[in-house]
C-alpha cells in the first residue's frame, strides 16, 4: 500500500478537513481566469493555527501552497502549480469584533463582501470595496488584489479601508499588523504592503475593515454622448470640480452598441458616464446642473434617479457584461489605469489599435480613477487572429505605459501579467522586491510564480 504523502499534515493538525479525491479537488483548481491546474490536496481551515500548520508543513516539504477564497478573480492568482496544495479560507467567516461607534469591524478572511455590508448597513455604515463579485467575494480575496470598484474614485481602493489585519507567513509566523485607529506610525507598514500582493507574502486570515458612515442619499445619472472623444473630455472636466461624482463609469461606442437592444438610448449616442453623487437630496440638483454643464456640447442625453429610478439608470452597465460573448468566442479583460487626464488619450489610441489589429475591443470600466476595462473579443483557436491579438495587447500595454499609467488597476497580476511586469518595473525595483518575498517566505511556498517575474 502506497504511503499516505499528507500523513505529516493529518498528524500535525488532526482536525483540519483535507480534500483528496481528484474529483473534489477539480473545483479547486482553477478560477474567474480559466485557467486550471490539479491541487494535490485542499486544505479547508477554520482558524489560523490550522493555517499555520499547514503552511508549516508546505515550507518542510516544499510543497507549493495557493491561498484561495472564492476564485471570481480574472488573473489565475489563485491556481495552484501542479502538485501543490490549495489552502481554501471559505469556512473562516466569523465577525470577530464589530464596534460602529469606532467604525470599524474585524473579520475572517473568508467572510463576504456582503456579508460585512449586511452587518454595516444597519448601523448607517458600509465597507466602500464593491467589486463585480462583490455578492459572493471574499474579504481575503478583496485584500489580495487591492480590489476596488465603482466607488473607490470617491472612497478608495482595499489599501485605503483597512486599518490592520493578522496574517501566517511563510514560515508558519503569525504576524498583526496595523491597529483599530486610523492614525499610528508604530513600526513599518506592513498592513498596506500585504494587501494587493495576491498570498505570495503572507496569507491574511482576518482583517479590521475601516467603515464609512452610508451617503445621506444617492442620485444616479446616465449621460449621453455624441462620440468616445466627447465622453472621455468629460470625465476630466468632471473630476476637475469641487464637487465630483463618487462614481464615473465609461462605456466606449462598441459597448453602447451592445446594450441598444436593452436600454432606450439617444438615436446619436455613441457613449456613456453613469455617474452618482452622493450628496444630500437639498444640495443634489445644483450639484448635478454642475455636472451638466461641465459635461460640454458632447451631450446628447441625460437621465437621472433616486431609489428604483437609480437602479434603471444602472441597467446600462448591467447588461453590458452577458452581450460580450456575442462578438467573439474568447475576451482578455485588461485593466489598465492612466492618470485621469490621459483618459482621452487612452480611449483613441485603444480604438487606434483595434483598427490597426482587426480586434474588436471593448472599453468600460472605472474612468473616475483612469481605471477602463480593455475587453479584446477574440478567437484563440483561428492562428492568425491569436497572433493579432497578442500584438494589440502589447500594444495596449505599450500605450498605457506611455501615458504615465500601470498594467492593472485592480484585477492583480497573478499568472496572466507575470511576464510583462518587467515592461512596468525596473530591475532594482523588481530585485527590491524579490528580497521582500525571500524575507517573509523563506521556503518560497507562497504562491510561487505569481505577481513578479522570475529573479533571473
Amino acid at each position: 500500500m502506497a504511503a499516505d504523502p499528507l500523513a505529516g499534515l493529518r498528524e500535525a493538525a488532526p482536525q483540519l478537513a483535507l480534500l483528496t479525491d481528484p474529483a473534489e479537488c477539480c473545483a479547486y483548481g482553477f478560477d474567474n481566469s480559466r485557467r486550471a491546474r490539479q491541487p494535490l490536496a485542499v486544505a479547508l481551515a477554520e482558524n489560523a493555527t490550522q493555517v499555520q500548520a499547514v503552511v508549516r508543513w508546505c515550507a518542510a516539504q516544499g510543497r507549493p501552497l495557493t491561498v484561495r477564497g472564492r476564485g471570481t478573480n480574472t488573473v489565475g492568482a489563485t491556481v495552484p502549480l501542479e502538485g501543490g496544495v490549495v489552502l481554501s479560507l471559505e469556512r473562516m467567516q466569523r465577525v470577530l469584533e464589530y464596534r460602529p461607534a469606532d467604525r470599524y469591524i474585524r473579520v475572517e478572511a473568508g467572510a463576504l463582501n456582503a456579508q460585512v455590508q449586511e452587518v454595516a448597513a444597519e448601523d448607517g455604515l458600509f465597507w466602500p470595496p464593491d467589486p463585480t463579485s462583490a455578492a459572493y467575494s471574499s474579504i481575503g480575496g478583496n485584500l489580495g488584489c487591492n480590489a476596488g470598484g465603482p466607488r473607490a474614485v470617491r472612497y478608495g481602493t482595499c489599501r485605503d479601508n483597512i486599518l490592520g489585519l493578522s496574517a501566517v507567513l511563510g514560515d508558519g509566523s503569525l504576524i498583526r499588523v496595523g491597529s483599530r485607529t486610523t492614525k499610528g506610525v508604530v513600526g513599518l507598514d506592513l498592513t498596506r504592503l500585504l494587501v494587493g500582493s495576491e498570498g505570495t507574502l503572507g496569507i491574511i486570515t482576518e482583517a479590521t475593515l475601516l467603515l464609512r458612515p452610508l451617503p445621506p442619499a444617492r442620485t444616479a445619472v446616465r449621460a449621453q454622448f455624441d462620440s468616445v472623444a466627447s465622453a472621455a473630455q468629460a470625465v476630466s472636466a468632471l473630476l476637475a470640480g469641487a464637487e465630483g461624482p463618487a462614481v464615473c463609469e465609461f462605456l466606449d461606442n462598441r459597448a453602447v452598441g451592445l446594450i441598444r437592444e436593452d436600454v432606450a438610448l439617444a438615436p446619436d449616442c455613441q457613449a456613456i458616464l453613469l455617474l452618482e453623487c452622493h450628496a444630500p437630496a437639498s444640495l443634489s440638483d445644483e450639484i448635478l446642473e454642475g455636472w451638466r454643464g461641465a459635461c460640454g456640447p458632447g451631450l446628447r442625453g441625460w437621465d437621472s434617479g433616486r431609489g428604483e429610478e437609480a437602479a434603471a439608470v444602472w441597467a446600462a452597465r448591467k447588461a453590458l457584461s452577458p452581450r460580450l460573448r456575442s462578438l467573439a468566442p474568447d475576451k482578455t479583460n485588461e485593466d489598465v489605469v492612466v492618470p485621469v487626464s490621459r483618459i482621452p488619450e487612452l480611449v483613441a489610441g485603444v480604438a487606434a489599435l483595434s483598427e490597426r489589429h482587426g480586434i474588436p475591443i471593448v472599453c468600460f470600466g472605472h474612468a473616475g480613477n483612469g481605471n477602463l476595462h480593455v475587453n479584446l473579443m477574440h478567437d484563440r483557436a483561428n492562428p492568425a487572429q491569436a497572433a493579432e491579438h497578442d500584438a494589440c495587447l502589447e500594444g495596449v500595454f505599450a500605450l498605457t505605459l506611455e501615458l504615465g499609467g500601470s498594467l492593472s488597476g485592480e484585477h492583480g497580476v497573478g499568472l496572466a501579467k507575470r511576464d510583462h511586469v518587467g515592461l512596468e518595473l525596473d530591475a532594482a525595483t523588481l530585485a527590491a522586491m524579490h528580497a521582500v518575498k525571500r524575507a517573509l517566505d523563506p521556503a518560497g511556498i507562497l504562491n510561487p510564480d505569481k505577481g513578479l517575474p522570475p529573479p533571473d
